[in-house]
């Protein structure tokens, strides 16, 4: 059984997208950009270029430093038969 409010709710927010906001949004809009100004969006993270052209999206794994002729590298803690 489903409750009340989870019914009414949604509902609500229906009438009031389709409806209401329409009539409403232009009178407050004024308002709430004097509160809540655009502002540009900044990118975090590293701006460092010559990570990604070390890495070139590929994960390379420079921890045991011991390769194979291949390029494939050895696992050092296998036994061998």
């Amino acid at each position: 059984m489903v409750c009340i409010p989870c019914i009414v709710i949604p509902f609500l927010l229906w009438v009031y997208k389709r409806f209401l906001e329409p009539i409403v949004y232009p009178f407050i809009s004024p308002i709430i950009n004097k509160f809540w100004t655009k502002q540009a969006v900044q990118e975090t993270g590293t701006n460092d270029k010559n990570v990604s052209k070390k890495s070139n999206g590929t994960c390379k794994l420079e921890s045991n430093k011991e390769a194979a002729a291949n390029g494939a590298a050895i696992g050092a803690d296998k036994k061998t038969d």
